[in-house]
């Protein structure tokens, strides 16, 4: 296991890290004002769960192949960026029934942590992060590599769950407030839709880093 003040450090590094805002906030902060706190602490969940997933794929090796793999790490850039802009498209599409206005149709609480899980299992930047940050924390002297990058992972997962449920219920929040007011709950579906749109063409364009 790595010395307490390895892990100690790295809690310190992945909290600045995981505090900047990015795809997987910006999911739990439209589940949770659309569907209410229950909703975003649900994404949170399942995205820290895709969290986990990686830091699996890590301790044997596939996060480093993702990194470096062109072909890989397209395919699972495409394959994320293509699923936040059908989220986009189903949120903008969505019948709104005359007599409900702005009302958001409830997503079962099972399908809205399953899309956490895969908007961050689709999120190859995740899988560089396991390879390029997480392994200067491995103390391979002191106990079995994968074993560390697992502790490392749950480490980095339960920090990232604390995050998460910040944001999961301030979004909430906001959410109610905005239900109680027609005016805005009428472009909420817009803001919901448009948000996954740009994250998708975002995910899209971004190019693979340059190797050093």
């Amino acid at each position: 296991m790595p010395s307490l003040s390895t892990l100690l450090f790295f809690v310190l590094a992945v909290s600045v890290l995981v505090a900047i805002p990015g795809p997987n906030h910006i999911y739990i902060v439209t589940r949770g004002i659309s569907q209410g706190r229950i909703a975003g602490l649900a994404s949170a969940a399942g995205v820290e769960t895709g969290t986990l997933v990686y830091s699996v794929a890590a301790a044997g090796g596939l996060a480093a192949l993702i990194a470096s793999s062109a072909l890989a790490y397209d395919a699972v850039r495409y394959l994320g960026a293509a699923y936040l802009i059908f989220l986009g498209l189903r949120a903008l599409l969505r019948y709104t029934p005359p007599s409900a206005p702005g009302a958001v149709a409830a997503v079962p609480l099972r399908r809205v942590y399953l899309e956490g899980v895969l908007v961050n299992v689709l999120n190859p930047k995740v899988a560089l992060f396991f390879v390029a940050f997480l392994p200067q924390f491995v103390e391979p002297a002191r106990g079995p590599v994968a074993l560390q990058v697992v502790v490392l992972g749950l480490i980095m997962a339960t920090v990232g769950m604390v995050s998460d449920v910040a944001y999961a219920l301030t979004a909430g929040t906001l959410g109610d407030r905005m239900r109680s007011r027609p005016s805005l709950a009428r472009g909420q579906r817009w803001v919901t839709g448009i948000t996954y749109l740009a994250l998708g063409i975002l995910a899209a364009l971004t190019g693979r880093p340059a190797r050093t």
